[in-house]
């Protein structure tokens, strides 16, 4: 299978229209008559973002709010979502609209339409949304930081690799790891205070460190982070301790979307009033020199790379490949 980079790359000859900056983002970004429109694509499938088991409430949630996360990564304010569904089971299927009307009401925003098929009995659920946003002011894109400038990121990291983890019982947990990989919260409100201040933003689906150097490589710089600063929650060190390797597997373990964002160093007291106003942790992981790559530091040390920065569709997912540290690794 091919990896989802090579097939974004040879995407990139057909995306000429400057709406689709160049397919290095994660939305699209259209003006129309003076109205700023983000639009955004994300799909989920039985077995990669959620379990067999998940019930259709939390699927839908998850759909929803996975979109919703990239538009807050542009600080737009979301409108209304179309929808991709492949029909199967008749109570599963009521149970999912049951669902994707709680998570709609929720988030204050309407179904406008989409497209249903028939799925092959015992294909995974496969589900698509496009999500329309509209934004008032700046539209950061991967592309704008610069040499000099931090690297922060809102909220916990981690916290949903756990989850994943404690429902395939490879660790044991509490219920809030859990919550956090079934129901993700994206940070809308972060997203659109950020969205002024911010070199370049994205949301943290596929790891930290994955999803920091598309960033650096989107600018032309090099990331340097600090492990040790990466924010972990009380859950995840009660149920995982917090050495290195558990913070190396929190920093590329994805489903977190949280809020990876540059900013102009000095921010830091504005970062951290308005962290406080949005009662939302705001932590400075990172900075951004003159290069290419990314490096990674602990307690001061050059560390090795782990030999895979964060999940990439075309290959095997991370969590499957080893096993989740525990207090005893």
């Amino acid at each position: 299978m091919i990896a989802e980079s090579e097939f974004i790359a040879a995407l990139r000859r057909l995306a000429t229209h400057p709406a689709a900056r160049g397919l290095l983002d994660d939305t699209a970004v259209l003006e129309i008559g003076g109205t700023i429109l983000v639009i955004t694509h994300d799909m989920i499938v039985e077995g990669v973002h959620f379990l067999p088991g998940d019930s259709p409430a939390d699927v839908a949630w998850k759909l929803v709010a996975v979109n919703l996360s990239d538009l807050a990564a542009k600080g737009a304010r979301p409108i209304g979502i179309l929808v991709g569904y492949g029909l199967s089971d008749t109570e599963w299927d009521l149970a999912f609209v049951d669902g994707l009307g709680a998570a709609l009401a929720a988030f204050d925003i309407a179904l406008l339409g989409g497209d249903t098929v028939a799925a092959p009995a015992g294909a995974p659920r496969t589900l698509g949304l496009t999500a329309l946003g509209e934004a008032t002011g700046p539209v950061p894109s991967r592309a704008g930081a610069k040499a000099g400038d931090e690297l922060w990121v809102t909220g916990m990291i981690g916290d949903a690799g756990a989850g994943l983890h404690i429902l395939t019982g490879e660790v044991e947990g509490g219920a809030h790891l859990v919550e956090r990989y079934r129901r993700p919260a994206p940070r809308l409100a972060a997203g659109q205070a950020l969205a002024p201040l911010a070199s370049a933003m994205m949301d943290v689906s596929d790891g930290l460190l994955i999803d920091a150097h598309r960033i650096a490589a989107a600018s032309g710089v090099r990331v340097e982070i600090d492990l040790g600063l990466i924010p972990l929650s009380p859950a995840c060190i009660d149920a995982l301790g917090e050495s290195r390797i558990v913070r190396l597997a929190a920093a590329t373990s994805g489903d977190d979307y949280e809020l990876l964002f540059s900013v102009a160093e000095g921010q830091g007291d504005a970062l951290l009033g308005l962290a406080e106003t949005l009662d939302l942790p705001f932590t400075r992981v990172g900075r951004f020199i003159a290069g290419s790559g990314i490096g990674l530091t602990d307690a001061g040390e050059d560390i090795q790379l782990p030999s895979r920065l964060g999940y990439e569709h075309g290959q095997e997912r991370i969590s499957r490949k080893r096993r989740f540290p525990t207090q005893s690794s």
